[in-house]
């Protein structure tokens, strides 16, 4: 905020301040308090949006505009904002390429086995540490209204899959190879490749070569 602004809101116009957060708002998709930070803007702004009814909380610390439908990505999209460090992975990322039946109630974020724990945001999480090119190999970026959202490509999520069986179940993996397959989301060589990155080879192959 430039010192015309400041001036501004010093003088009592702070509906001038609180468009200008609900602007900030409504271009991130979804805002944290330190956001403002930087600006020089007080974060007591977006607890009087809220108490007005113009933004609503999706989490602790996460705001968006109250005419903002973030659809069923929602909480998808405050856990990006909360993580940014995170990849959507494993049921999360199949369902974003729409490869399972799942409807998870947690987002799955990857993130690295050394990184710090994320803060509790009051968006639900399944934090998965992941490592090495089983972690950096194959993120994509989308933009979910207004807020990146990284998530790892169709065939790299399958082969997640593989690995973490014992967590999401060895029906959900078969589950997505077959949808990979029908959807056409990439070739037998990307499986094979990021199969072999998650060094899950042996047990992948018997279930490529029935698909073949």
């Amino acid at each position: 905020m430039n010192r015309n602004t400041k001036q501004t809101a010093a003088r009592g116009g702070e509906s001038t301040v609180e468009r200008e957060v609900l602007e900030r708002v409504r271009r991130a998709g979804v805002l944290r308090p330190r956001d403002l930070d930087a600006e020089g803007i007080p974060r007591a702004y977006l607890k009087r949006l809220h108490d007005r009814g113009l933004l609503v909380r999706l989490g602790r610390g996460l705001y968006a505009t109250a005419d903002r439908d973030l659809g069923e990505h929602e909480t998808l999209v405050a856990a990006c904002k909360a993580v940014p460090h995170g990849v959507v992975c494993l049921l999360s990322a199949l369902r974003f390429h729409e490869m399972t039946t799942q409807a998870p109630h947690e987002v799955w974020l990857a993130i690295d086995r050394k990184a710090r724990a994320p803060e509790r945001s009051g968006v639900p999480l399944r934090v998965v540490r992941f490592s090495g090119a089983a972690l950096t190999e194959r993120v994509e970026e989308s933009v979910v209204e207004g807020v990146p959202v990284r998530v790892y490509a169709a065939a790299k999520t399958v082969a997640d899959c593989f690995k973490y069986r014992n967590k999401v179940g060895l029906d959900v993996a078969l589950e997505a190879l077959r949808e990979y397959r029908r959807l056409r989301k990439g070739g037998a060589d990307d499986l094979w490749r990021y199969a072999q990155i998650c060094r899950v080879g042996n047990v992948m192959r018997p279930y490529l070569e029935a698909t073949a």
